[in-house]
């Protein structure tokens, strides 16, 4: 399954998707989103960062309390640099909560189509050697269940703010 030391259009592919899921990448598409973005598409971009953002906490409390090193290999030198742990998968926590919430929010096309990509950028990360199988799936696992708990609480908790800001609600 591993294609990192491969060249050719499925490495390419696979670099592609297995960065797609960086955090810098979701944070300035989501401030984009929200700066051009009607009400709903604002109050879409805060639900999905302030997920992203406890999410990462939680998996980078995860990765340093189990410790398990990456993979051998050498793309993806940046991640093994900056955290050289690998379970859980931070990538793969992401898209699924991303999707997840998209499931919640709306709209339907968008979440069918996010739910497309975040099992390409899972398999990607294992495709590209920086995770185990293993590490994927604890962070599809993780990511859905931080997603659902989010959205059971989000209306009643949050929906003041919202409309304290002078958003309408959907």
């Amino acid at each position: 399954m591993r294609v990192a030391e491969k060249p050719g259009a499925l490495r390419a592919i696979a670099v592609f998707f297995a960065h797609s899921g960086d955090s810098w990448f979701w944070a300035l598409g989501l401030l984009a989103i929200w700066l051009g973005g009607g009400s709903f598409w604002k109050q879409w971009a805060v639900v999905q960062f302030t997920g992203i953002s406890f999410l990462a906490a939680l998996v980078l409390a995860v990765k340093f309390g189990v410790r398990r090193r990456r993979p051998e290999g050498e793309w993806g030198r940046i991640y093994r640099f900056t955290d050289p742990h690998s379970f859980p998968s931070g990538h793969a926590a992401r898209a699924f909560l991303i999707a997840t919430i998209a499931t919640g929010l709306g709209p339907a096309w968008l979440a069918v189509a996010l739910w497309i990509w975040a099992p390409l950028v899972a398999l990607a990360r294992v495709a590209m050697g920086v995770h185990y199988l293993s590490d994927i799936l604890a962070g599809t696992l993780l990511g859905i269940l931080i997603a659902w708990i989010g959205l059971q609480i989000y209306q009643p908790l949050f929906a003041w703010v919202f409309e304290l800001l002078g958003f309408t609600l959907w």
